[in-house]
C-alpha cells in the first residue's frame, strides 16, 4: 500500500475523500486519514483541554480550550469566548482531529481567548441541517453552562462564532439563526462572525472555480461530490444552504446591523471557492452588515488547516479584529 499513487482526486474523488459509499446511503470513512489527539491536562502547557457532552441523544460535544499561562498572568480578565466548527465538508473530520487540536491550541494561545470547538453531527447519516441544528444547540448549552472554565474566564458578552471551510459555512447560518433568536441566547452576545474560507456551491461555476478546476485539494468534482452528500435529499446546488444568494435573510442581515455584528471573511486565490468567499462578503456588504475581507495571494483551500506556520499569524489577526487584547 505504501508504494501505490496518490489518488487523483479528479478521477477516483470518493477514493481521494478516503470514503465509500454504503447501500443505505451512509459512508464509511477511513480512519487512518484523519489522526485524533485526547484533550490534555498537563499543567505545565501554555493550553489545557478538555472534552464536555453537549447532547448524549445525538452524540455532540465540545472540547474546551484553555490558555492557561494567560489566565494565571491575567486572573481579573476575562478572555472573548470563540465557538469553532470544523471542516471537512459536512462529511468528515472530528473536532479530535489532531491538526485541528493544534490549530485550536494556537488561537487560545496566541489571540488570546476561550474556544469552544463544537463535534456536531455529520452527513449523509445526517444531512443538513443537521450541522446547523447541532451548531446553535451548542450555543444554548454554553449559555446554562456550569462548567468553571467558561463561567470563570469566558466573557459571554464578546462571543465569536469562527468555522474553517464547510465550518465558516455552519457559522454563517448558525449566525443567521442567532441573530434572529430576539435575545434567546442571553447571557451570550454574539459579536461577529470569522468565516475562514467558507465552504459554498451553486449550481453554476463561477471564474475561479474554472480555473481551478482541477485542483489538486479541492477540485469541484470533490465539492460536488460533498454537497451531494451533505444536501437534502432532491435538491441541488442552488439550495440556499449551499448558495447564500438564492434565500437572502434581509431580517436576519437587519439584526446583525441593529446588534453591530462584524464579520471577518478570509480566503486566497490559489483557492477555486474564492469567487464565493468574495460573493458572501459582498451579499454581507450589500444588506449594510460591517464586514472585513482578508484575501491572500496564493495559497489553496484550507491552507491555515494544513500550514502550521500560518497559526500564530492567524491567531494575531483574530486578536486585531475582535479587538483583543484592548
Amino acid at each position: 500500500m505504501a508504494n501505490m499513487p496518490p489518488i487523483d482526486p479528479n478521477v477516483d474523488p470518493y477514493g481521494y475523500l478516503g470514503i465509500h459509499k454504503n447501500p443505505d446511503n451512509s459512508i464509511t470513512r477511513a480512519v487512518e486519514l484523519f489522526l485524533n489527539s485526547p484533550a490534555c491536562s498537563d499543567p505545565n502547557l501554555p493550553v489545557l483541554s478538555k472534552d464536555i457532552t453537549i447532547n448524549p441523544a445525538s452524540n455532540t460535544w465540545a472540547r474546551v480550550y484553555l490558555p492557561k499561562q494567560y489566565c494565571d498572568s491575567n486572573p481579573k480578565v476575562k478572555l472573548p469566548l470563540l465557538v469553532y466548527y470544523h471542516g471537512g465538508g459536512f462529511i468528515l473530520c472530528s473536532t479530535a482531529n489532531s491538526r485541528l487540536h493544534e490549530f485550536c491550541s494556537d488561537l487560545a494561545c496566541y489571540t488570546p481567548v476561550i474556544v469552544v470547538s463544537v463535534e456536531y453531527r455529520l452527513a449523509p447519516e445526517h444531512r443538513l441541517p443537521a450541522a446547523y441544528d447541532d451548531g446553535i444547540e451548542a450555543l444554548h448549552w454554553i449559555k446554562t453552562t456550569n462548567d468553571e472554565w467558561l463561567t470563570e474566564f469566558a466573557d459571554f458578552s464578546r462571543c465569536f462564532l469562527m468555522g474553517g471551510s464547510a465550518g465558516g459555512n455552519i457559522a454563517y447560518h448558525v449566525g443567521l439563526r442567532a441573530a434572529s433568536s430576539g435575545g434567546d441566547l442571553w447571557p451570550l452576545k454574539i459579536q461577529g462572525l470569522v468565516l475562514q474560507q467558507p465552504f459554498f456551491g451553486g449550481v453554476e461555476r463561477t471564474a475561479s472555480e474554472v480555473r481551478l478546476t482541477n485542483d489538486k485539494i479541492l477540485p469541484c468534482g470533490v465539492s460536488d461530490v460533498m454537497w451531494e452528500l451533505a444536501l437534502p435529499l432532491g435538491v441541488d446546488r442552488d439550495h440556499k444552504y449551499s448558495n447564500p444568494r438564492v434565500d437572502i435573510q434581509a431580517e436576519a442581515f437587519e439584526e446583525m446591523k441593529s446588534q453591530d455584528w462584524r464579520v471577518l471573511v478570509t480566503g486566497c486565490e490559489g483557492d477555486p471557492l474564492i469567487d464565493r468567499q468574495r460573493d458572501v462578503m459582498n451579499l454581507l456588504e450589500e444588506n449594510g452588515v460591517q464586514v472585513v475581507g482578508r484575501f491572500d495571494e496564493g495559497g489553496c483551500h484550507g491552507i491555515d488547516f494544513f500550514d502550521k506556520s500560518r497559526s500564530k499569524i492567524s491567531a494575531q489577526f483574530l486578536g486585531d479584529f475582535i479587538g483583543f487584547p484592548v
